[in-house]
């Protein structure tokens, strides 16, 4: 049966149910539990560990810090100890490649359900599904046999250029953390170890190898590191990956501040740091300061660092067999705790599921963010339309693999242009033209300026057949939906883009196409910002998706179609230009040998809220269909001393009459700091469905020790006694209702 519109569904619900647009009594909601925790590794197994090791040669315990193949360490079988196994996630468990290259194994059994990239994830602004995620990635993970899942990526996203902005999540540290944490544990209940990457102020693919990041202690602790310390404190990761960078001078991998200091006895981790891909340069300094296994590609296993080089130093006395000892048992004791040396009781997983199908759909469902939406445009309005004109190379690309980094090979992945057709009504004809092609210069070099790094460089001219059969198709529909933005071969891993501009001459299609019919749809797809300002301008509505699944297409037809209504926010900010971003504005990217982090804490939203500069788009912005008035704002004390908790409830109505979700920010400002603070920061969220005609009281709160800024002198946590300004709304920009509290 085909779905109908969501104003057809909206009409049956409402004599279903006998709502009506004027509100009623609000339901009191239930916060969401943020405090969900996986058990801290066990050391219930060290006096058998530490048995094993006295049973070990020097060559069996080198053999497990370093690679052995491409995604494991050596196994020591004469003891019972299997490989340490690894798999890329981000986007789901990659496929099986040859041990000693990059070339795929060729197996037929590999197939892995494609999961929304960190950007749709992250544009949910919903923690449940976060959990959801990670639960159904890592019963994958342990299908395939993997002990440990190279993922979240949960960098800062410092600059809208980023090459991995479709993989990370938020410019915003609170958000980083909240929405981290539960797909950490996730994965983890199923005996199987995230790798949390890339630790960290990897924020960049520009010279990603080399550059040194310089960071002032104040911004490293409140914007860079605070995902990662909820990782290693609330969800007791098991792995950590060390990035390729340098901070302050030291390879990440050899950073023993970063290493030892913070992580290990600030924090308390007890888990194991894995290298990035050949991110290890020194023998000693790295085995030292705390990299527990390196992995690497680019030579022979054997001539790793942590390999023959490593054997020769501590046969020269140059290292201890105690320290090999040390990390050789921290490695056991993940082990140990993932049931993978015995395998007794550890779970089996599933993978390429239809459950698992869904679950990438849920996510989808949620990300989808309605951009603009004038004269109500959308849902589409089917009434009357015999042809829908589809055009756009991006109506029918996929991105399960692309680009330079991991993707998923993959039985299932839906297409805009398939989505629509499954889901439209009968009767109703679609066609499709391309109007753009994914082309890019060959044998040119790629220089900054071009192209950062090696990526790739489009080619912007249209081309006019194609331009005339998609404006020819526009003439001859009744309706018309562009599909537009980006592509995993545009935007990868290994390297930044140039600029905002939209590649492969878009920009001029769309405007061809609105010329002929302007009340076109433009939906774009892409991991991160790009400038559409003046298509912004022109258009009348917009929609923006993402990196999306397996089910991505059919998430999107279904929020096209009113099937579901949007309730996905951006995880970041929009600017108007890419000079607005403060990473730009600050002319502190991409730096050269070093870069230095000139915005230092008014990273994304921070400064443009700061420094009053109006973005396209705002960190937090999100539309629905649905009407959604902010009612009374209420906090449960007006003064609180430190150890207390901020409990805030707002009431908020849906005047409409469809069902809809929507996602509570409540931000904190610090009136008369004796320190630069932002002009505001996001403290809490609450995503909560809003039944039509309904109103509810949606619960946030936050601990008063999360108003503290990091004091450099003291090196510690300061709360600022005196007066907070709370403010709730639907974005960073769109506030509803303000309190003023005070610190005692």
């Amino acid at each position: 049966m085909k779905k109908q519109s969501i104003l057809h569904l909206g009409i049956i619900m409402l004599i279903l149910i006998g709502s009506s647009c004027k509100p009623e009594t609000p339901e009191v909601l239930k916060e969401k539990d943020n405090g969900i925790q996986t058990p801290e590794l066990s050391l219930q197994y060290d006096e058998k560990i530490d048995s094993l090791i006295a049973l070990m040669t020097i060559e069996e315990k080198i053999g497990m810090l370093h690679g052995n193949s491409m995604f494991a360490n050596k196994a020591v079988e004469r003891l019972g100890i299997p490989e340490l196994t690894m798999a890329d996630g981000p986007l789901g468990v990659r496929e099986e490649i040859s041990r000693d290259s990059w070339a795929p194994a060729g197996w037929d059994n590999d197939f892995a359900t494609y999961y929304p990239a960190g950007g749709g994830l992250a544009a949910t602004w919903n923690t449940e599904l976060s959990l959801r995620f990670g639960q159904s990635v890592g019963e994958e993970s342990r299908a395939r046999g993997k002990d440990v899942l190279l993922s979240p990526a949960i960098n800062i996203i410092r600059t809208p250029l980023g090459g991995r902005t479709y993989e990370y999540f938020t410019e915003d540290p609170f958000l980083n953390a909240r929405m981290s944490v539960p797909f950490i544990v996730g994965v983890q209940q199923n005996d199987v170890a995230v790798c949390v990457k890339h630790y960290a102020v990897n924020n960049q693919e520009t010279n990603r190898d080399s550059v040194d990041v310089l960071v002032d202690e104040r911004t490293l602790r409140e914007i860079y590191l605070p995902a990662f310390k909820a990782a290693a404190v609330e969800a007791n990761a098991y792995s950590f990956m060390g990035a390729y960078n340098k901070f302050r001078g030291e390879y990440l991998c050899e950073n023993p501040y970063m290493l030892q200091d913070i992580l290990r006895d600030e924090w308390g981790y007890k888990g194991i740091v894995i290298s990035d891909w050949a991110a290890v340069h020194d023998t000693k300094k790295s085995l030292e300061a705390g990299t527990d296994i390196e992995m690497g590609t680019p030579k022979p296993f054997n001539e790793f660092y942590f390999a023959d080089p490593l054997a020769e130093a501590v046969a020269k006395g140059e290292i201890e067999e105690a320290e090999l000892d040390k990390h050789v048992k921290r490695i056991l004791r993940v082990m140990f705790n993932l049931k993978t040396v015995d395998g007794v009781g550890q779970k089996k997983g599933s993978i390429n599921t239809e459950e698992h199908f869904q679950d990438a759909y849920a996510i989808a469902a949620e990300s989808v963010v309605l951009l603009k939406n004038e004269s109500d445009l959308l849902p589409l309005k089917l009434d009357g339309v015999k042809r829908i004109a589809v055009i756009g190379n991006n109506a029918t690309k996929k991105n399960a693999l692309g680009g330079y980094g991991a993707g998923v090979k993959t039985k299932r992945e839906i297409t805009p242009l398939e989505g629509l057709k499954g889901r439209l009504p009968e009767g109703v004809e679609v066609q499709y033209a391309e109007g753009y092609r994914e082309r890019y210069a060959e044998n040119e070099k790629a220089v900054f300026g071009d192209i950062t790094l090696n990526g790739p460089v489009p080619i912007n001219e249209l081309e006019p057949e194609l331009v005339e059969q998609a404006l020819d198709a526009v003439r001859n529909s009744d309706l018309t939906i562009v599909f537009a933005g980006s592509n995993r071969d545009y935007e990868t891993e290994a390297s930044d883009r140039a600029s905002l501009d939209l590649p492969y001459g878009q920009e001029e299609l769309i405007e061809k196409v609105l010329e002929i019919d302007p009340n076109a749809i433009v939906v774009f797809i892409a991991g991160g910002p790009f400038d559409i300002q003046d298509i912004s301008e022109k258009s009348n509505a917009l929609v923006w998706s993402w990196f999306n699944g397996s089910e991505g297409g059919n998430a999107l037809a279904d929020v096209l179609l009113g099937t579901v209504n949007p309730s996905g926010k951006l995880p970041w900010t929009m600017p108007k230009k890419l000079e607005d971003s403060p990473a730009h504005a600050t002319n502190s990217f991409p730096g050269d040998d070093s870069v230095t982090y000139e915005e230092g804490i008014l990273v994304g939203y921070r400064w443009f809220d700061t420094k009053n500069v109006d973005p396209l788009y705002e960190f937090g912005y999100g539309l629905s269909y649905a009407d959604f008035q902010y009612g009374n704002m209420i906090t449960d004390k007006s003064e609180y001393n430190e150890e207390d908790t901020v409990v805030v409830n707002v009431e908020v109505s849906n005047r409409s009459e469809v069902d809809g979700k929507e996602a509570v920010q409540l931000y904190v400002s610090a009136e008369n700091s004796q320190v630069e603070r932002a002009q505001k920061e996001l403290k809490a969220f609450n995503k909560v469905a809003v039944p039509a005609g309904k109103t509810v009281t949606v619960p946030l709160s936050f601990k008063v020790k999360d108003l503290a800024y990091y004091d450099t002198a003291q090196k510690t946590w300061v709360v600022e006694k005196g007066e907070y300004t709370i403010r709730v709304g639907a974005s960073s920009r769109d506030i509803k209702g303000e309190a003023t509290i005070v610190i005692r």
